[in-house]
Parts: structure tokens; sequence; C-alpha cells
């Protein structure tokens, strides 16, 4: 039988705020379209942290960190992510697209990418945009983007919560890249 014995925090080697904002990064943004819920925002900052993204963009009626509950969830990672505040959403991905961004929405719509077929171009980089919890990332904003990838579902219900699907995405888009942002 194999022993397994959990690792207390001084023994996972976390890396400093400092560090963080020096090592590389991801190379992908996410945009948080309308996103209402404070505790969604600060768990993006949480996932952002933990698989190196280079920034996020609050757009809209996005809540940004000096919100308590933002803070609270985000459990300080709103330190180390880089982020920014843009009143509308479509400013913030025609800008990205100026700086040579890729634009995708994770949406339901037609002719999606499901989430398995989508993967990283070298030397690409990527914005990522997830809408509201309940009306999801805005026409407009879909009509701006490259292309939509949605996540396969197979119950009753035809969404999973913002945080969640942010995580989920990130995961399959890093997992061929972990090799690259390993710090030693």
């Amino acid at each position: 039988m194999t022993n397994f014995r959990k690792l207390q925090n001084e023994e996972l080697n976390r890396i400093s705020t400092e560090a963080f904002k020096k090592a590389p990064k991801l190379p992908v943004v996410i945009l948080l379209d309308h996103v209402r819920s404070q505790n969604n925002v600060g768990s993006v900052f949480r996932t952002s942290d933990a698989f190196r993204i280079e920034k996020i963009f609050l757009c809209g009626i996005t809540s940004t960190p000096e919100n308590r509950e933002v803070h609270k969830t985000a459990l300080g990672a709103e330190d180390a992510v880089d982020w920014e505040y843009v009143k509308d959403t479509t400013e913030a991905v025609d800008r990205l697209k100026k700086e040579g961004y890729r634009i995708f929405a994770i949406e339901q719509a037609e002719n999606t990418t499901s989430l398995e077929n989508f993967s990283l171009s070298p030397g690409q980089k990527y914005a990522l945009i997830f809408g509201n919890e309940v009306k999801g990332v805005q026409q407009e904003v879909i009509d701006l983007s490259d292309g939509c990838i949605e996540i396969p579902q197979f119950g009753t219900k035809h969404s999973f919560n913002i945080s969640v699907t942010v995580g989920i995405v990130l995961w399959q888009i890093i997992a061929p890249l972990l090799g690259t942002l390993k710090t030693d």
C-alpha cells in the first residue's frame, strides 16, 4: 500500500508575487464580459494565477479587486495577475486585435469549435472571452471574435458556472504546454 502525506504549504515551492510578475506567462489574456458574481471574478483571478495567464480584462459590470468579495475569493492572486478595467468589452476586443491577439468567445453558438479540438498555435497570442452567468457573451462581442469555443456537455443543464468554465478551458489548453511554465 502506498502512503501519501499531505504536503505543508512551505513544501509546495510556490513562487513569490515578484517572481510571478517576472515569470514566463501563457500567451493568453482573459476578458470577463459583464460577469456579475464577485466570487466568480475572484475565482478567475486564482485560476489565472495558477495557470500564469498574462492579464485579465474586467469589462462592463464586472467588479474589480478593490471589491471586498473579489479580494476575499482571490486570496491575493489579484496582486500577482495583471488586470485592467475596460467599460466596453468591444473596445477591449478591438484593442487586443490591433495588438495581434486571436479572439475566442467561450460560448454555445453556431459553428463552434469543440474544446477538445482547440489548441494554441506557437507564437500566437490569444484572448478568451467569458460572459455573464445568465446571458453569456454579448452577441456584438461574438461578432468581433475569430471563433467560438464550446465545452461539450452531456447532462440536463446547458452551462457551467463561469469560474468552472475558466478552469476547464485553461486546463485543456495548457496541458500540452506544462513543461514551458514549470519553475525550478
